[in-house]
């Protein structure tokens, strides 16, 4: 089945029809593949041609990587998941449950408009995951160190600080921090809001060019 790192669908927020869209970790961690990037170009315009607000909960490790990556041309298409995003008119709301890495990552909400950004506690920011990030760009000195496994876990420690999304708070990434359980009521309030900026009559919808 292709496509099953991402979680498509149709659903209802206090009775109006929505679109979501969720990263699945038991398939590939949630990373993007080229499968999964189709998919979500569909089903987002879909979304937006059927004017249906869009509620992305994220959990995002980023792209995936490696020789298999490359045969299905995993850029490619995610450069044009990320043109679907960002061509998107419709209200757009993301919960940020996890993890959100790399330019997949980033591209869950389009950034230049009214985009609703939430986190729970357990958001987790980066470039890329810390792990292999740190192993990637000390490598020279860990291999140096005395105690490699120490003093790699002394760059993580130090470095997972800045991974908090209370910093992104601060500097205003996202709007807030909510508590999981505070979910489903904040997005209940969002979509009245989200309904009144439609537009009250369906008609074709014009875009841009895409890779």
């Amino acid at each position: 089945m292709q496509g099953r790192s991402v979680v498509t669908g149709l659903a209802r927020l206090s009775g109006r029809p929505i679109c979501v869209l969720a990263n699945d970790p038991m398939f590939l961690g949630g990373a993007i593949d080229a499968p999964s990037a189709e998919k979500m170009v569909r089903f987002i315009d879909m979304c937006d041609t059927f004017h249906l607000p869009v509620v992305n909960f994220v959990d995002n490790p980023g792209f995936m990587i490696g020789v298999e990556a490359e045969r299905q041309g995993t850029i490619r298409a995610g450069a044009r998941y990320i043109f679907a995003v960002y061509q998107a008119t419709v209200p757009w709301c993301s919960i940020i449950l996890r993890r959100v890495f790399g330019v997949a990552g980033a591209a869950h909400g389009n950034h230049s408009r009214l985009n609703l950004r939430y986190a729970w506690p357990s958001g987790d920011w980066g470039s890329l995951p810390l792990e292999g990030g740190v192993q990637a760009a000390y490598k020279r000195q860990i291999e140096a160190a005395e105690d490699p496994k120490a003093f790699r876990e002394e760059i993580e420690k130090r470095l997972s600080a800045m991974t908090s999304p209370f910093l992104t708070a601060e500097m205003f990434g996202i709007e807030e921090i909510i508590d999981p359980r505070d979910t489903r009521p904040l997005l209940c309030e969002w979509i009245e809001t989200a309904y009144r900026l439609l537009p009250s009559e369906l008609g074709p919808k014009k875009r841009g060019m895409r890779p």
